[in-house]
């Protein structure tokens, strides 16, 4: 880029949190529902960059079976091809006992589990009942955290649901402390189909931390289906919640869950949490850079608007790694 790259003026808002956890899902959230496959090396290089642009929270794919999600069926063949830096998280979804073990085969050392806050998404997703389900993450949680390995919970359909509609806040809160006190260290509520709104965001969070939960151990996974993602995070950071989990370039949709687009966009998020003078440790022109990168290599658009308007403005997409276009 010539000159200076545009940046967002800082002004910051009293209350906020000083320092968000940017918890990035984009080679395993982000890449798991795309039609075209990446090639392992790609996605190994992806997981590469998004260290370089400052990421310490990545999610590097997830140990599934192939029938489930083609797209990572290489996940051992990922994780073989990355190295993490010192002080970052290399992080793998699992579905059960058998995902864990993989997992650990292959050298992961934390994982994340999913559960439902609705019967639909679970039977869709998770192939069991709610309970059943939950039952099964906590069965995970507790090996794992015996073998010392830290796992992080997800609750997917907090705010929403394609089947059922609007979802019980109740059932989200029993998810959400039943993956607590099984030892998640963080859980992360999922507006998987991305209508949240701030009052919903609102509520569901108070009423989490409310059953139980500090807020210190929340986070919020957010899709962008009707552009509400950001004015969620504002509105959660208001609460107190300072972890959010994004995908680079706005990569990723739900599988299961018609018309849901992809998730909140890093550089979107970063791009306004900057603003705000909050710290992430993120490097915003080479987060924008790898979207660029993957983007070509693909021959799709990003959804990122930040991505976009930095790429208007003549950011440099030099690699970062090998100073080559």
């Amino acid at each position: 880029m010539t000159g200076s790259a545009p940046a967002p003026r800082v002004e910051p808002e009293p209350g906020l949190p000083a320092r968000v956890t940017v918890y990035e899902v984009g080679p395993r959230d982000g890449l798991q529902a795309e039609t075209d496959i990446i090639p392992t090396p790609v996605k190994a290089e992806l997981c590469r960059r998004l260290y370089a642009a400052g990421t310490r929270n990545l999610e590097v794919t997830s140990f599934v079976p192939a029938t489930w999600i083609p797209q990572l069926a290489d996940a051992a063949k990922v994780v073989a091809d990355i190295s993490v830096p010192d002080g970052s998280r290399a992080v793998a979804l699992v579905p059960n006992l058998t995902g864990l073990a993989r997992a650990q085969e292959s050298g992961i050392r934390e994982v994340a589990v999913v559960v439902s806050a609705t019967e639909s998404f679970a039977k869709a997703n998770l192939n069991n009942t709610r309970a059943g389900a939950i039952d099964r993450a906590i069965e995970v949680i507790q090996a794992a955290t015996a073998d010392g390995i830290p796992v992080r919970g997800y609750v997917s359909m907090a705010f929403g649901d394609p089947w059922e509609g609007q979802v019980d806040t109740a059932a989200v809160t029993e998810a959400a402390v039943a993956l607590y006190e099984a030892g998640s260290r963080t859980v992360a509520l999922g507006d998987t189909i991305g209508v949240a709104t701030t009052g919903l965001t609102n509520r569901v969070i108070n009423e989490t931390v409310a059953a139980g939960i500090p807020v210190e151990s929340l986070a919020l996974h957010l899709h962008d289906t009707y552009g509400q993602s950001l004015a969620n995070v504002h509105a959660a950071l208001r609460l107190g919640v300072a972890e959010f989990d994004a995908s680079v370039g706005g990569l990723g949709r739900c599988p299961y869950a018609k018309g849901a687009t992809g998730n909140l966009a890093t550089e979107d998020l970063v791009w306004m949490l900057h603003g705000l003078g909050i710290e992430t440790g993120l490097d915003l022109d080479a987060l924008a850079a790898t979207t660029l990168w993957l983007s070509r290599i693909r021959g799709v658009r990003s959804p990122s608007n930040v991505a976009r308007a930095l790429a208007a403005a003549g950011l440099d997409t030099t690699d970062p790694l090998t100073q080559e276009a």
